[in-house]
């Protein structure tokens, strides 16, 4: 087991209260530079020609040593047969006997159901460790600014910041800071200049030598802020989230990065899933990559033309007329019937074996793509992850979607492959590639 839980205290720091993130005791391990090995992998020096994955790293278990229960797993009673908030189910058959907690869940044969935390550091190495097997460049390791300035958030998501960041190094692969803005306040982009002093101050992020992992874009670390611009309902405006953008290029003490943005699908146009503020544009032109979320948005490989005509290619166009770099977001397949409670439709857009997610890789590439966003490394809250999941799911009062016979690392490899055909490694082909 990982660390017990620590004993919370509000360490003094010379920030607005408003900001100040509430950081626990027993953290120092944590909060210091990298000091662990690294391994020559992928270049870390661009983004270009590399796919990397969103990691979402906040899955926690009862018995993990951090006291939040069954963290994203639990549904309205709780993490039991009828209640939960997953609908595919990670294969763990391949951690160690501490890494596996035991559920309420029940395999077919009557077996105990486990699953794992991202809190424990070989856990979240093994992660790495497949994505480098797989030839997958690395990850965008999310960090959630509401829950980033409670303790006990602050702790969790330090910890798998400096898990990814230690088995990034480890493996050869690249990953990345990103900021995800949802759930924020009015004025609540402050606390995210807060918080990322803390991991500048404390960490050396982005400006560690021997961090040889961290991803650099141009000649400066990249920072993504995922969460700009979209209409519903945010609290946070557009003009804070331009002044946080201005922050980490231009501060004198804490900027100089390259910045990524996470917009909506219909950003460049001001409607649908964007708001109509044409201060938005102006915002995000502040920006150097721009990466529109697209999950959800289309659920056939049909409909990736007009995705690619009315979308893709259009907003490439307007980046490339702005200097500005474009990271086109792709997908498996969604499902958040358990999220849900049952209300939504398990499988609502359907993988079809990995022809969907191909479509989209094979479509963006042709149209010029330098640089893809995969949806996501370990995300089966929303039945997005491309990790190895099992199909032998448990049984009983909640469903479970599986790989449909696949092999458990069939989305691993196929990623693998549409990063070798980004590359030119492997030959151009629409057509979904065989296994040998």
């Amino acid at each position: 087991m990982i660390r017990a839980a620590t004993t919370l205290a509000l360490l003094l720091m010379p920030l607005p209260s408003f900001a100040q993130p509430e950081i626990p005791e027993g953290m120092d391990g944590v909060l210091t530079p990298y000091q662990g090995p690294s391994t020559h992998g992928v270049a870390t020096t661009t983004l270009v020609g590399k796919v990397m994955c969103g990691y979402q790293g906040w899955f926690a278990c009862e018995g993990d040593g951090l006291g939040r229960g069954w963290y994203h797993y639990s549904g309205p009673d709780g993490f039991k047969p009828g209640s939960c908030s997953i609908d595919l189910w990670p294969d763990v058959s391949e951690l160690e006997e501490d890494e596996r907690f035991d559920t309420a869940f029940r395999h077919a044969d009557g077996s105990v159901a486990q699953v794992f935390s991202s809190q424990h550091p070989r856990t979240v190495d093994r992660h790495f460790q497949w994505m480098a097997e797989y030839g997958i460049d690395g990850a965008f390791v999310q960090r959630f600014a509401t829950e980033a300035s409670h303790s006990k958030g602050f702790e969790q998501f330090t910890t798998v910041l400096a898990n990814a960041r230690a088995g990034a190094n480890r493996h050869g692969r690249a990953y990345a800071l990103m900021y995800d803005l949802s759930g924020l306040p009015e004025g609540g982009t402050e606390r995210v200049i807060a918080d990322f002093k803390v991991l500048v101050d404390r960490m050396a992020l982005t400006r560690d030598d021997n961090d040889a992992a961290y991803l650099h874009h141009k000649g400066k670390p990249v920072v993504a802020v995922w969460g700009i611009g979209f209409s519903d309902n945010r609290k946070y405006t557009v003009q804070e989230c331009g002044e946080l953008i201005d922050f980490l290029k231009n501060d004198p003490d804490y900027g100089g990065c390259t910045v990524m943005v996470g917009v909506p699908t219909w950003w460049r146009i001001l409607q649908h899933d964007a708001v109509s503020d044409p201060q938005l544009l102006e915002v995000i032109e502040r920006a150097d990559i721009i990466s529109p979320w697209m999950v959800g948005r289309f659920g056939d490989p049909a409909q990736m033309e007009f995705f690619l005509n009315e979308v893709f290619v259009p907003d490439m166009a307007w980046c490339e007329e702005r200097g500005k770099d474009y990271l086109p977001v792709v997908f498996p397949g969604f499902s958040w019937h358990n999220l849900h409670n049952g209300e939504a439709e398990l499988g609502a857009i359907p993988r079809r074996g990995g022809e969907f997610l191909w479509a989209q890789y094979a479509r963006l590439i042709d149209a010029g793509a330098t640089m893809i966003y995969q949806a996501m490394f370990d995300e089966v809250d929303e039945g997005t992850a491309i990790f190895k999941c099992t199909n032998d799911p448990p049984v009983g009062e909640s469903p479970f979607l599986t790989y449909e016979g696949l092999p458990t690392d069939h989305y691993l490899w196929l990623v693998g492959e549409a990063g070798r055909m980004l590359r030119g490694e492997r030959n151009w082909s629409e057509s979904l590639p065989e296994r040998g």
